[in-house]
C-alpha cells in the first residue's frame, strides 16, 4: 500500500489547477494522493473576490476552519505538501494533532509568525525575492530545514523546474 500524501492548494485553490497536476503526475506512482482545494475546504466563494479579500477571509477564521476540517477528514498518518496558505494550514493542523510524517511547505510566508514547530519532518521552501519570507533568525530559532530558491518570488511553485526539485525532495523522504 502506498503512503498517503495530502496536497493543499494555495489561496486560489481550484478543482484541478494545471500546476497542481504537475506535482500529482510526478508523485502519483509512489503516493496515494488526496488534493484539497483550500477555498472549498472552508466554503469560500471566490467569485468576484480580490486576492486581498480571499486572504482576509482566511485570516478571519478561514485558517482555523480549514485546520478543523482536516482534523475531521484525516485520521491516518500522512505526508503533506502545502502551498502558501495550504502549508500554513498543514503546520497548524499538525500542531493540533494531525498525524503528519513529513510536511513540505512551499511559500508559506505566514509561518514567520509561528513560534512552535510541529513534531514531524519539515522542509520549507521560499523564493529569495519573496518579501514576506521569514528572516534567517526564525529558521535558527525553530531549527528548521529550508531552501531558498534564488531569483524566485512567492509563486516559485508554479515553475516547472521548481516542481521537479520539490518533488525529488518528497520522493527522497520515502527512502
Amino acid at each position: 500500500m502506498k503512503p498517503r500524501l495530502l496536497i493543499l492548494s494555495d489561496l486560489f485553490g481550484g478543482d484541478n489547477p494545471e500546476w497542481i497536476q504537475q506535482y500529482i503526475d510526478l508523485l502519483k506512482f509512489k503516493f496515494e494522493i488526496q488534493y484539497y482545494d483550500m477555498l472549498k475546504l472552508v466554503s469560500i466563494d471566490s467569485v468576484n473576490l480580490s486576492e486581498s479579500d480571499i486572504h482576509a477571509q482566511f485570516l478571519n477564521g478561514g485558517i482555523d476552519k480549514a485546520v478543523e476540517a482536516l482534523l475531521n477528514l484525516e485520521k491516518e498518518k500522512v505526508s503533506v505538501l502545502g502551498f502558501s496558505i495550504g502549508g500554513t494550514i498543514a503546520w497548524k493542523a499538525a500542531l493540533k494533532g494531525l498525524n503528519v510524517l513529513n510536511l513540505f511547505a512551499v511559500s508559506s510566508t505566514r509561518l514567520r509568525y509561528e513560534t512552535e514547530s510541529p513534531n514531524c519532518e519539515l522542509k520549507l521552501y521560499f523564493g529569495e525575492k519573496d518579501p514576506n519570507k521569514p528572516d534567517s533568525q526564525w529558521y535558527l530559532d525553530l531549527n528548521l530545514e529550508h531552501e531558498i530558491f534564488k531569483g524566485n518570488n512567492h509563486q516559485l511553485y508554479l515553475l516547472e523546474n521548481n516542481v521537479s526539485l520539490i518533488c525529488n525532495d518528497i520522493l527522497k523522504s520515502l527512502l
